[in-house]
């Protein structure tokens, strides 16, 4: 046998080790190969589980219900009502503008309207709902829904919209929803994701703004499989979210009704609250506007109206505006001098028309004078000159203790935006605003409720309200929450001695219960029912020397936004009070010929629950009032719902 050739030999060899490397190789690659085929299927298995379901699984956000708002009753101030709407996902329609152009074909929708929904499209996300039409009627609904698998991307909803019943009465307090805005994005770190849905709407003002947050409640998901193409196939899972809150207010919906009905043809506002528990029974400002305009998006016309009408129907009046109190802001001024001992009971001081400081003269509001009068009197009479006097004896800096303690200066604590704290000067304050000393005749001007001093409707109420109870009774608009009745706990004492209050409640007693009391003409005749109060008239213009010599222009002959402001601010029943009440009329002239009869009518509206006998009223005017009961509007059918507990 030959034996092969030391080359060949050599040849075998090299053959052997290269295909031992190569079979390395191959080895070496499959073991990698098995070992990522291993990471994939097992230990990251689930990972790209996860991933498949992604694209094939929509998760969607289910806007939550929002809570109703009532008043005390049970009646619907805010409510949700059904609303038939379209709406198009973007990644499930393919071409867009070809489905709402096939849409158009069953539904008005003009060429404008479908490019504002393509750029409302491109705004968002593709597997965002784009509303396409809302507020359909059932026979458009019905359509649309049976032709809906030649409509990809075409979804048929039916939502709720935010309608409000009793229109302009709550317009203030209860406020309106619109669509979210940058700006209301901005008022959060982190937007809750519901928010940035199309066409999701908001609380804008009122109750709706300030509690937003409660009234929103949280939204639902619901884990939608679409096929390739990205239509739906079926509903996985549905996690329900959190409905709004339901709200009850302490306001009364005839209360409330009537004061709009009393203040109507007025810029004004006026304000009922109970005297121990601070719930507010009715918050008018008028004139007032339609909210359900401002939900879908207000006109320019509506817009325009509103917006240039010179009595300011958008501005709550009641805790927003805020005007010099005039003489109702002498009781602050009394309870100082007798809680500071520089003042007694019975102590005359002589009114002879005007009051002396060095070479300034400053006018008592009856020119003649008043004579020689006491606390009582000032207060019945409303005598300027006496105020004058005791103001000097205490000074600025305790009248604006008292002031605070009485309410004044302050924000109340309320479920509302924009609220006003009026103004309680002090001497820094005129340092710090006008770089200027405080003078005596600014204190002068002070005890009269003019010059600096300004306050709120809402917070000559509560004043009124401290004085009858003689505690610290705050101001409450919100009852229930989810039927769940919120803490109510009895106020402290004010600090002042009944002896004292009695003293200002007797002055105020008299000024609508005796003859030449400023509100007499406006007094309560049934004797179980009868009202303190005090009326204010404050200037908001300034009288010259030489108008006062040659005679004052009267109110009536001026243009409306130079006359007078006209305030009263009272509690009944004088030997038991129930409520406090405030009305100031803008422009109105004399607080005791325009707002001392408003406050009686709504005040005596209060104490009875409904229209009162003509017997509560003075004999001379029953004529009057009864042609007023006739022409009063009958009060629409409304039935109360039932505010259960949700809690």
């Amino acid at each position: 046998m030959k034996l092969p050739s030391k080359t060949n030999r050599e040849k075998q060899r090299r053959i052997t080790r290269r295909a031992l490397m190569l079979g390395g190789v191959q080895m070496a690659f499959i073991g990698v190969l098995s070992w990522r085929m291993r990471q994939l299927q097992v230990k990251q298995s689930s990972q790209y589980r996860l991933l498949a379901e992604e694209n094939r699984i929509n998760i969607r956000l289910i806007p939550p219900e929002r809570g109703l708002i009532f008043d005390r009753g049970g009646v619907a101030l805010a409510a949700n009502q059904p609303n038939y709407r379209v709406v198009i996902v973007r990644e499930q329609a393919g071409d867009p503008a070809r489905v709402l152009a096939d849409l158009a074909r069953l539904i008005d929708l003009p060429e404008e309207t479908r490019q504002d929904i393509l750029d409302t499209m491109e705004r968002h996300s593709a597997f965002v709902s784009v509303p396409v039409a809302e507020h359909l009627d059932w026979q458009d609904f019905a359509r649309i829904s049976a032709n809906a698998p030649a409509l990809p991307g075409i979804n048929t909803e039916v939502g709720l919209d935010r309608i409000y019943p009793q229109a302009e009465a709550y317009s203030h307090i209860v406020g309106y929803v619109g669509p979210v805005s940058d700006t209301d994005l901005a008022r959060y770190e982190n937007p809750d994701p519901v928010l940035k849905i199309p066409d999701f709407r908001v609380g804008k003002t009122g109750i709706e703004r300030k509690l937003e947050d409660l009234l929103r409640g949280s939204a639902g998901t619901s884990r939608i499989e679409v096929n390739s193409a990205g239509r739906v196939m079926r509903e996985l899972g549905r996690s329900e979210g959190r409905n709004g809150a339901d709200l009850q207010l302490t306001v009364g919906d005839d209360l409330q009704k009537y004061a709009q009905y009393r203040l109507q043809g007025e810029s004004a506002a006026a304000v009922v609250m109970d005297v121990q528990s601070g719930d507010l029974h009715a918050m008018a400002s008028t004139p007032g506007f339609d909210p359900n305009l401002f939900i879908y998006g207000i006109s320019s016309k509506d817009w325009n109206a509103l917006r240039d009408n010179p009595y300011r129907p958008l501005a709550d009046k009641t805790i927003s505006g805020v005007y010099p109190p005039g003489s109702t802001f002498k009781m602050v001024v009394a309870l100082t001098a007798l809680e500071e001992g520089v003042i007694e009971p019975d102590e005359f001081i002589n009114c002879p028309g005007y009051y002396d400081l060095g070479n300034r003269r400053f006018h008592c509001w009856r020119r003649g004078g008043h004579g020689r009068v006491d606390l009582s009197n000032s207060l019945k009479q409303s005598c300027d000159v006496y105020y004058y006097e005791i103001s000097q004896r205490v000074g600025i800096e305790k009248i604006a203790t008292m002031a605070r303690r009485l309410g004044l200066g302050e924000v109340p604590s309320l479920p509302l935006p924009a609220m006003a704290a009026g103004l309680v000067p002090t001497k820094q304050y005129k340092q710090d605003k006008f770089q200027q000393p405080w003078f005596i005749g600014d204190t002068l001007n002070s005890a009269i409720g003019q010059g600096f001093v300004l306050a709120s409707p809402l917070q000559l109420a509560v004043l009124s309200a401290r004085i009858a109870s003689g505690r610290m009774v705050e101001p409450r608009l919100i009852r229930r929450v989810n039927g769940v009745p919120q803490p109510l706990e009895r106020p402290p004492r004010i600090g002042l001695s009944d002896t004292q209050l009695d003293h200002v409640r007797f002055g105020m007693f008299r000024v609508g219960n005796e003859r030449r009391g400023t509100a007499y003409a406006s007094r309560i005749a049934e004797e179980s029912m009868r009202m303190a109060g005090k009326t204010g008239t404050s200037q908001v213009r300034q009288i010259t020397a030489a108008e006062r010599a040659a005679g004052v222009t009267k109110n009536e002959d001026l243009p409306w936004e130079r006359r007078d402001h006209a305030l009263f601010v009272g509690f009944a029943p004088y030997d038991n009070p129930i409520f406090s009440i405030s009305v100031v009329v803008e422009h109105g002239g004399s607080g005791s010929h325009t707002a001392a009869p408003i406050a009686r009518d709504i005040m005596l509206r209060a104490l009875y629950g409904t229209q009162p006998p003509l017997s509560a009223y003075p004999a001379e005017i029953r004529s009057k009032m009864r042609l007023q009961q006739e022409q009063e509007p009958a009060p629409a059918p409304i039935t109360p719902t039932p505010v259960e507990d949700r809690a």
